[in-house]
């Protein structure tokens, strides 16, 4: 390319992300075959560009800068296979010449509150013009997306030589039109970049001539072909603030794309647009045929007529619509009535997998990372832990050990801040030894890892740190008791002393009840998962047996009638945390049990305390065999007579056989109980009845079908009858009258290897 004194460079305006202006600028860097190629982009990453070239480099990637004192202030600018900037440096290298970055430097953006990687300063009134808005609606267009595919991804897209050269002139003098008519579009920090730009253009000029291009978005060529002085952009860049950068590549995915991001250009359809640059050919057809063979691994009954017939519609649109080619709008339409029946179920799956998509780009093992990153790396490849787009479930039997050091490296990376993964319900089973995660990798976990590189430089040693720094930082017991949980989890072992310190600091100075209830089961919690992983958590327990003996004692003068309905019914929650946290503790300590079991007596006998905790404690001694149904009757007619407040008789049904706690399945398995109620239920005055019968439908009626079912069957084959009753009280502990000792011999290795999973 020769310089051309009177046009000077060749600048090429595109539209970020846009697989017409990628095709369009390698059409054109081939016809002019400049010595140069400048792109817009943080200068920065000069000297990242050699990675492009290497084999394990895969886009969508991004160039991602952060402060080298706050990781956590960065900013990406994110490059597909189909953006023009990528396909510029590609064609670079491979005809060796330079290429080089000329935005404003990452140093300069990162320093300024700005709302994106273009920093700067803009004004927070300012709104931004949408050129391709203005462009389409000139057209006589209603969508931009659809003006931009109509002249630039099926008009120009395919062209080459003067052709393409001609289309990049004429949509350099339509943005100077838009700029003389409407301005900068309000946002000083294009004035400050494109200042800095032409600085660039005048250092390449003095080493190349104007035998260079730029690739830059396309509002931005009038700026770059006015005549500036060299004063006024130097005023410009002056007093701008700076501060020192790190920059590096990190894999990007199509799904983030889609968002409104680097360069301000978040696009709707990365995948479409992927499909686009790649069909060499008829791509409406290779289109709808990689949406019949998604559709068939859904086993939809697609067929090949149904492609065929979906392409035929989807330019007969595109005829009806005066459109040179089917676009995306055409081709779902098309899709929906042919191939889904007109529902919009299958639809979504289409949009989400192909219109959108789950591709994770790859950056070389080369690329600059914080020694953290190099850690969690070696250890993803070890166990073999690949980080994907897509969610994925990953199931865990922690009497693996491969399994258990993923569930380790995963919740030190949640300690830190990492979210690689979330723990969910596991559907194998409930026991122990099983943890089921969902893993998705966001690119925003990058900047995670370059914050969290402030602990330390493995995993294990970051997450010690900071385990030990949020002990200290600590100001609730909740806090510490969920972070002494997270330790065992995590295998923390050294950071156990100052989180246990921490701990029983917090623990002696706590006065409040319900806070020491609410910590108890977190701790409870912790013992046992140590005891799964062989970690040591001795002094854990005792600290957890302290806090029981603290609970048991203030316990009954922290329930007292002057609560009201939330503070009870909150109440009532932690006394079945600790009923369940005690249950744990008790293997070590047997008189434990028999001290919470004297709690509960207290609170189930005791007329000042509301009803709902009455009724609960009065139900869990009865499961653990503590209450006689004599006794049970004695409370249950109390609570229920006449002289209690109906909303007090209602707390206390709820809370002995509240929907919620199981109630409804134990009334089924167990005559006893259920004679108790009926009996209670047919003494009831009449005059009373009105009172309870809503009583009892706000109970029994959060039952799930069968159980109410089953009760209605059972009361009306006439359980409650005297008989029925007397035999209940004189029947041993079980679910039945007698117990059926061969048939519950039985199942007991069921029980067992059930209990064990």
């Amino acid at each position: 390319m020769s310089p051309n004194p009177t046009r000077g460079p060749l600048l090429l305006g595109v539209r970020h992300h846009g697989p017409g202006s990628a095709r369009a600028v390698r059409a054109a860097l081939e016809a002019a075959r400049p010595e140069a190629v400048l792109i817009e982009g943080p200068p920065e990453g000069d000297a990242l560009l050699p990675l492009a070239a290497e084999k394990g480099m895969r886009p969508p990637v991004a160039l991602l800068a952060h402060a080298a004192d706050d990781p956590g202030r960065a900013a990406f600018w994110p490059l597909a296979g189909f953006s023009p900037e990528w396909v510029a440096i590609r064609w670079a290298q491979e005809h060796e010449v330079p290429v080089r970055f000329i935005d404003l430097p990452a140093a300069h953006s990162l320093a300024t509150a700005a709302d994106g990687p273009d920093g700067a300063g803009a004004e927070p009134d300012a709104v931004r013009l949408d050129p391709l808005a203005v462009l389409a609606e000139t057209a006589g267009y209603d969508d931009p997306e659809r003006w931009w595919e109509d002249v630039v991804e099926h008009r120009g897209a395919r062209g080459t030589g003067e052709d393409v050269l001609g289309a990049f002139e004429a949509l350099g003098e339509a943005m100077g039109a838009l700029r003389e008519a409407y301005g900068d579009g309000g946002h000083r920090r294009d004035l400050v970049r494109e200042a800095y730009m032409r600085q660039r253009m005048r250092a390449a000029r003095r080493e190349f001539g104007d035998a260079y291009a730029v690739v830059c978005g396309a509002w931005h060529v009038p700026a770059l072909r006015a005549k500036a002085t060299v004063a006024a952009d130097k005023a410009l860049l002056s007093g701008l603030p700076k501060v020192k950068v790190e920059t590096t590549w990190v894999p990007w995915t199509h799904r983030r794309l889609a968002r409104a991001g680097g360069y301000g250009a978040g696009i709707t359809s990365p995948g479409w647009y992927a499909h686009l640059f790649t069909a060499s050919d008829r791509p409406v057809e290779r289109w709808l045929t990689k949406v019949a063979g998604l559709l068939r691994e859904e086993d939809r009954q697609v067929s090949s007529a149904h492609v065929i017939e979906a392409v035929r519609l989807a330019e007969t649109l595109a005829a009806m619509r005066g459109r040179p080619l089917p676009g995306l709008t055409e081709t779902l339409e098309a899709v929906r009535a042919v191939m889904c029946d007109g529902s919009d179920i299958p639809l979504a799956l289409i949009e989400d997998r192909l219109v959108v998509g789950d591709v994770l780009g790859e950056v070389p093992d080369g690329a600059p990372v914080v020694p953290l990153q190099r850690d969690l790396t070696r250890q993803q490849r070890t166990l073999r832990l690949k980080a994907e787009a897509q969610d994925r479930e990953l199931e865990l039997d922690l009497r693996k050990d491969t399994d258990t050091a993923k569930s380790l490296l995963l919740h030190r990376l949640r300690l830190l801040g990492i979210g690689w993964g979330t723990p969910v319900a596991s559907r194998a089973g409930t026991g122990t030894f099983r943890e089921t995660w969902r893993l998705r990798w966001e690119p925003e976990l990058s900047v995670r890892i370059a914050e969290a590189g402030i602990w330390g430089t493995t995993v294990l040693g970051a997450a010690t740190a900071k385990a030990e720094a949020d002990a200290a930082a600590a100001e609730e017991l909740g806090e510490v008791t969920a972070l002494a949980e997270q330790c065992l989890l995590a295998g923390l072992a050294q950071a156990l002393p100052a989180v246990l310190r921490a701990l029983a600091d917090r623990a002696a100075l706590d006065t409040d009840v319900a806070r020491l209830a609410k910590a108890l089961p977190a701790l409870a919690r912790s013992l046992r998962y140590g005891d799964v992983r062989g970690t040591d958590a001795t002094a854990l327990g005792a600290v957890a047996a302290g806090l029981a003996e603290r609970i048991c004692v203030a316990l009954p003068s922290a329930c007292t009638a002057g609560l009201d309905a939330d503070a009870a019914a909150e109440l009532r929650g932690h006394v079945d945390g600790v009923h369940g946290a005690i249950g744990l503790l008790a293997d070590a300590d047997e008189g434990l049990r028999d001290r919470w079991s004297a709690v509960l007596a207290v609170l189930a006998d005791r007329d000042t305390v509301p009803g709902v905790i009455r009724g609960r404690a009065a139900r869990l001694l009865l499961d653990d065999g503590r209450l006689p149904a004599e006794e049970t009757a004695r409370l249950m007619g109390l609570a229920l007579s006449p002289a209690s407040s109906p909303t007090d008789a209602a707390g206390w049904i709820e809370g002995f056989a509240g929907g919620g706690s199981g109630g409804g399945t134990l009334l089924v398995h167990d005559d006893r109980l259920l004679g108790l109620i009926d009996t209670w239920l047919v003494g009831v005055p009449e005059r009373a009845f009105t009172d309870v019968l809503p009583l009892l439908r706000r109970t029994f009626g959060a039952y799930e079908p069968g159980v109410k079912r089953t009760l209605g069957e059972l009361v009306r084959r006439g359980p409650g009858g005297a008989a029925a009753a007397a035999s209940a009280s004189a029947a041993p502990e079980g679910f039945a009258p007698e117990l059926d000792r061969e048939r519950a011999d039985a199942v007991v290795g069921l029980v067992r290897m059930l209990l064990a999973g």
